[in-house]
């Protein structure tokens, strides 16, 4: 979530970044209403409680003097005993003002929690304003080849991979329902030699490579903002309360969850290794052809801890990192800068990825890579000793995909050949062992 005190030191910034992203800046005064609210209640409760611990000492006072006065045989034993009776009716009267105050402050501060929770990140400077339609192209690299000059239509990926025997769409709806398919033979050892080039680049990089979870709890999913509006594109286990999740992400946001790390040496990397899933809501009709928009696929995903201060910079390394994966499959691609209303909640800034895929005539994201500044890391608890010495802080987050499922898509429309081949993108080839991948019939 974002700091309640940049909302209370710079409220027209967030009620900016609200309306950027097509939300309601009207949410940012609620906010503050419910926060002042909230502290009034901790300033009442906090006043009371201190007079409720000098009167329950008065209590105690009153009553050992009456005691005293009694065993003794005092003439004024009676009017003690009023006077600790007085005492104790006090000090039940505070405690249950006391009381009612703290449940005052308790509800202020959970509707408080639940205002924030509704706010996505506050975008950075320079994000383009607008949905999904009015990203910015940042870059665009490469030429999408010219398949009339070469004399030949080209194929979708769904009808080279069942000509190379790589894809089976039939019989994955068979077992699995729509959106669910096998990768055979070619089709299989593609996708691993693409993940194990990933992960091979990441570690490289000095990534620590990671197998993650693909389960997480209620707590984990809210923490890295994944079920706060976006809850019906998630699988849920309700028997077990668990979330399938969509992306390593959430785990590796997770990992340090309730933990203060140390950044003195720089990011923390991580590297996850996932099958992922999507219930794709809100999709019908859309992409139902081929492995583009499925329910579950795999996917090797960066994530970093950093300073709050060295997120943007992180963010560019992360992209470039991409830029070398895509390299590597040699397909033209362009980088867009994502606009506000099209970001996630965690996001303050993001760029994509998109690959030309050539029986679309368009390109299609293959990855991204966000910036999370503090927003899942205050969620999530994760801290760094403050290197000015003053406690400690909240971390920035970030990530982006370095491979997955969809890229087969790519590399089999850019590479195809009129006789239905598809040539290996020379990087890959180690670590697929072929040069060429040919139909079966």
């Amino acid at each position: 979530m974002i700091d309640i005190k940049l909302l209370r030191d710079e409220p027209d910034r967030v009620r900016a970044s609200q309306l950027a992203r097509g939300e309601d800046p009207g949410i940012v005064d609620a906010i503050l209403a419910a926060d002042e609210r909230r502290r009034s209640s901790l300033g009442e409760f906090e006043t009371l409680r201190a007079e409720q611990k000098a009167v329950s000492k008065d209590v105690g006072a009153a009553m050992g003097a009456f005691q005293r006065a009694k065993k003794a045989g005092a003439p004024d034993a009676a009017h003690l005993e009023s006077v600790a009776h007085a005492a104790r009716a006090k000090a039940a009267h505070l405690s249950d003002q006391v009381k009612a105050l703290e449940s005052n402050a308790d509800e202020a501060g959970a509707e408080l929690e639940r205002l924030l929770r509704k706010v996505g990140n506050v975008i950075i400077d320079g994000v383009p304003t607008g949905g999904e339609d009015d990203y910015v192209v940042v870059e665009t690299i490469g030429t999408p080849r010219d398949f009339a000059s070469e004399g030949f239509e080209p194929l979708d990926h769904l009808a080279l991979g069942e000509r190379l025997g790589a894809i089976d769409m039939e019989r994955g709806a068979k077992v699995g329902g729509a959106r669910f398919y096998y990768l055979t033979g070619v089709g299989a050892l593609l996708e691993l030699a693409l993940l194990n080039m990933a992960m091979a680049q990441a570690t490289a990089a000095g990534f620590t490579a990671m197998i993650t979870p693909t389960m997480a709890r209620p707590e984990i999913m809210l923490g890295a903002g994944f079920i706060d509006a976006h809850a019906d594109e998630v699988y849920r286990l309700e028997a077990d309360d668990l979330y399938l999740t969509g992306t390593s992400e959430v785990a590796l946001a997770g990992f340090h969850a309730d933990e203060i790390i140390d950044l003195s040496a720089g990011p923390k990397r991580y590297a996850g290794w996932s099958a992922c899933y999507r219930r794709e809501a809100g999709s019908h009709g859309k992409d139902t052809r081929g492995i583009i928009r499925v329910h579950q696929f795999h996917k090797v995903e960066m994530f970093s801890y950093c300073r709050p201060e060295d997120a943007e910079a992180e963010h560019g390394r992360l992209l470039d990192w991409e830029r070398e994966m895509l390299a590597k499959i040699e397909v033209p691609y362009r980088i867009i800068d994502t606009a506000a209303g099209d970001l996630g909640s965690p996001a303050a800034r993001k760029f994509d990825c998109e690959a030309w895929v050539p029986t679309q005539g368009k390109y299609r994201e293959l990855t991204s890579t966000s910036n999370c500044t503090t927003y899942q890391a205050r969620r999530l608890n994760t801290r760094e000793r403050d290197p000015n010495g003053s406690g400690t802080r909240t971390v920035a987050t970030l990530n982006g995909t370095l491979g997955t499922t969809r890229w087969l898509v790519a590399i089999l429309e850019n590479h195809q050949q009129p006789d239905g081949s598809v040539v290996v993108p020379e990087a890959l080839r180690p670590f697929l062992g072929m040069d060429v991948l040919k139909p079966i019939a």
